[in-house]
Formats: structure tokens, C-alpha cells, sequence
């Protein structure tokens, strides 16, 4: 479970130009509880493919992450990683994930992962590096990119695939890549378990993340910007992202382009 953080800008600009250093200071406050892990994926211009770093450092401690935040980009997605049960804190497990010239960072958690290790295809299975539940949707989405008409297209078919298997799995994500950053927002009746809002609420968090933990949103600056984020951080003029729904920003003009899972 994780937090989400994705820019995109008409003109190359850095994550702390575009939120803002409050805003970018509630979501490091976030790793009190999100300090598994960082990544950041960048797209310096419209057309050039996402470059990757990540961490398992708390991204508070990390010089790499605040050097990261003030690299200017067409686009950015940021990730703080809350680590599942079970699974290893270390680099390779770390998001975004990346291949193919596309990049994806995951907030849920899929389980058990059998059935989801059998979505994998021999061919996608030789380029895991770790042991995430996350990086093998990500090979799902690049196996339906071999047959989609859009990169949009292949995570909407990606998605609808691996939930039927989890009717009740988060699997909001970030992908950017081909000119395009594409949220999903598609967390059906995921909610946190007990033990978690326990720990949650000792560290005195945002009451958004009790609320709903899940969601996404997206946000305009200024024309020229447009920021899709995590609940429980910053104060910019949040709106909703469509439930259940793969949404597609063009880094050319900043428009979004909307995909229902499931047709009307």
C-alpha cells in the first residue's frame, strides 16, 4: 500500500515547482507510515521514455529524493512505498517499475498471488526482478500492450482481467509512458484492515486516509499543470477522479481521456 503522486506539465517542471513546497511537505510527512521505499519515474520532454530511480530508503532521509523532487520534467510519477506484509524491503521491489519504455507504480495489494502469478507469461515472467504483487500487474498490462490499440486500452484490459480474480483488490496505479501518464482508478470495496487504521491512527495521519484510503484525485495549478495524487495530502483544488475508470493525460495538451472498465 503506498501513496501516489504524478505531474504533468505543458513545459518541463519540477515536482516542488508544481505542487508547491507545503503540499510536497504533506506528502513527505506521509512516510511516518509510507517509508518503505521511494520512487520516482520522469519524462524530461513529451516523447522521450520515463528514466527510473528508486529506493529503499524513507524518502525524508533520502538527499536523491529531494534532488528528484526539484528535477524539471514533462511528467513525474512519485511513490511512497507502505510496505505489504510479507514482502521485502529493498530496491527491487521498490516502484515505479519499468520496461518496454513504460513505468508503473501500484497503491493495493493482491492476494494470495497464485492466481496472479498465473496471469504471467513465461516471456514476462523472465524480467521480474523482485517479489511483488505489483510488478506482476504491471507485466500483465505489458502482455495486453502486445495486442491493444493503445497503451490507455492495454491497462483498461489489464485491469479488467486481474479483477476478475480480485473483485475486491485496490489496483489504482500510475503508468507513464508513450507520451501519456494513465491513472487507474479502480480500488472497488478495498478498505484497510484493522491493524492498519491501529497504526494509522497512532502516528496522527490525515483523517482522509480513514475516510477513504483508496482514492485518487487530480488537480489543475494553473492551466499550464495538471496533478493526480493520494488522498491525506496538500491542499490544492482536488476533484475526483472517475470511480472505476482507466484515465489517459496526453502530455501534448494536458487533456484527459477517460475509460470506463466496464462499458456502459
Amino acid at each position: 500500500m503506498c501513496r501516489l503522486l504524478g505531474v504533468v506539465s505543458a513545459s518541463p517542471i519540477s515536482v516542488t515547482d508544481a505542487v508547491g513546497d507545503d503540499v510536497l511537505e504533506d506528502f513527505l510527512a506521509l512516510t511516518q507510515i509510507h517509508g518503505d521505499g521511494w520512487g520516482v519515474a520522469a519524462v524530461p520532454v513529451g516523447g522521450a521514455e520515463p528514466r527510473v530511480e528508486v529506493s529503499a530508503d524513507n524518502a525524508t532521509d533520502d538527499p536523491r529524493f529531494a534532488a528528484a523532487m526539484k528535477e524539471p520534467a514533462a511528467a513525474t510519477v512519485v511513490h511512497l512505498r507502505w510496505a505489504t506484509n510479507g514482502l521485502a524491503v529493498a530496491p527491487e521491489n521498490s516502484h515505479p517499475f519499468t520496461a518496454a519504455g513504460l513505468a508503473m507504480a501500484h497503491n493495493g495489494s493482491i492476494k494470495p498471488m497464485g492466481p496472479l502469478d498465473a496471469l504471467v507469461d513465461p516471456e514476462s515472467a523472465a524480467l521480474l526482478q523482485g517479489t511483488t504483487d505489483s510488478e506482476r500487474y504491471f507485466a500483465v498490462i505489458r502482455q495486453h500492450r502486445r495486442t491493444a490499440t493503445s497503451l490507455a486500452e492495454a491497462v483498461r484490459r489489464a485491469v479488467v482481467e486481474i479483477r476478475g480474480l480480485y473483485p475486491d483488490a485496490s489496483l489504482n496505479a500510475l503508468v507513464l509512458g508513450e507520451g501519456q501518464l494513465i491513472a487507474v482508478h479502480a480500488h472497488a470495496s478495498s478498505v484497510l484492515l484493522d491493524v492498519d487504521i491501529e497504526e494509522i491512527s497512532a502516528t496522527d495521519l490525515p483523517a482522509e486516509h480513514l475516510e477513504d484510503y483508496f482514492a485518487l484525485r487530480v488537480a489543475r495549478p494553473d492551466d499550464r499543470t495538471l496533478v493526480i495524487g493520494s488522498t491525506g495530502f496538500g491542499d490544492l483544488a482536488w476533484e475526483p477522479l472517475p470511480p472505476e475508470s482507466v484515465a489517459a493525460v496526453s502530455l501534448l495538451d494536458l487533456s484527459i481521456t477517460v475509460h470506463p472498465l466496464v462499458a456502459d
